[in-house]
């Protein structure tokens, strides 16, 4: 709990990962430009033509470094893991209880409670700190929705009322999205959401963030045990990490925050953007290189974690709610805590 595992993004293209004693070596050109330990990696993340050797790859199986394979765009492709860790007591737990429906929506309830708590937490910051910039009045009738749909996440709702519940919160939060934008309205400006390909510079933004923080989710409930594939929430289909998903809704506005950070700090520029003929927009490397650097330092600040009371680096955060979660199934919480963050 105490070690803050890094993962190392490789977006050099041309690049070469390999093996060399007990560290990952970054090759480009022939010429090693960095030697990184494995045990201080909690994951690598390569971006398009990006090559690792086979014996780097069994390394990394071996120590629990997981390996993720991206697009350019930041599509995810394919993960390259070692064998399957944990108890296997607790993953047949986890299955028993995904066949559960009540307690299933009892589950989807509590991870969109961390996602509409941090959606309204975005948003009453904002006011907090902007108040001259924005129309106070429309976010507040905003955040009155939120704290309505929390309350209703309270009751007893089955998985489709919840859905609803959970529709209804996002519709309203992104409904005043653009409202928090707060500079260069001419180039980043936010409608609705769009994706597969996202169609302005926010969603390419949004979206490219979701992406990194399923990566650090799933890699979290890995380490844990438990199956990111089996989900409460996000039912079974093949290909899809539901469980991944699940807990992931609770750490979107963790993402959204460091979108209008790279935003209205003036980090990133319209012109950090390609646009296709077809409106589908993507990042520069440039771009890709300054979000991924805001996103590793963000994971170091250091927070209280609400039920445990102990100070954290964020990124131990993902750890933290995947080990509260297996808790939870083993019996040994009454109920599992989701985060909050905004």
């Amino acid at each position: 709990m105490k070690t803050h595992l890094n993962t190392l993004f490789v977006t050099t293209q041309g690049a070469y990962l390999a093996k060399d004693g007990e560290t990952v070596a970054v090759r480009v050109e022939g010429e090693t430009k960095l030697r990184l330990p494995v045990h201080t990696l909690g994951g690598i993340v390569c971006f398009g033509n990006v090559g690792c050797s086979p014996f780097l790859l069994g390394f990394c199986g071996e120590n629990n470094v997981a390996v993720s394979f991206l697009d350019e765009h930041g599509r995810f492709l394919a993960r390259v893991i070692g064998p399957v860790s944990g108890n296997v007591l607790l993953r047949r737990e986890q299955y028993r209880r995904a066949d559960d429906l009540a307690f299933s929506a009892q589950m989807a309830r509590a991870f969109l409670s961390g996602k509409v708590g941090g959606s309204r937490n975005v948003l009453l910051r904002v006011v907090r700190d902007h108040g001259d910039k924005v129309d106070v009045e429309q976010l507040k009738q905003a955040t009155d929705r939120l704290s309505a749909s929390l309350r209703r996440l309270q009751e007893k709702l089955d998985l489709d009322a919840v859905r609803g519940v959970e529709g209804d919160a996002a519709h309203v939060y992104f409904q005043h999205f653009d409202h928090l934008i707060l500079r260069n309205k001419e180039d980043f400006f936010f409608r609705e959401r769009s994706r597969r390909p996202p169609l302005d510079r926010v969603n390419c933004l949004l979206s490219f963030l979701y992406t990194l923080v399923m990566h650090d989710v799933r890699s979290a409930l890995e380490c844990t045990g438990l199956d990111p594939a089996v989900g409460f929430l996000h039912r079974d289909r093949p290909g899809r990490p539901g469980l991944a998903l699940d807990m992931m809704e609770e750490f979107r506005p963790f993402a959204d925050r460091i979108a209008l950070s790279l935003i209205n700090l003036g980090q990133l520029q319209g012109k950090d953007f390609v646009v296709s003929s077809s409106g589908g927009v993507r990042m520069k490397d440039e771009a890709r290189k300054e979000l991924l650097t805001a996103y590793q330092a963000r994971k170091q600040d250091v927070l209280e974690h609400p039920f445990l009371g102990e100070k954290m680096p964020l990124g131990l955060f993902f750890h933290t709610q995947a080990l509260l979660l297996a808790r939870f199934l083993r019996g040994d919480l009454d109920g599992y805590p989701p985060v909050m963050f905004g």
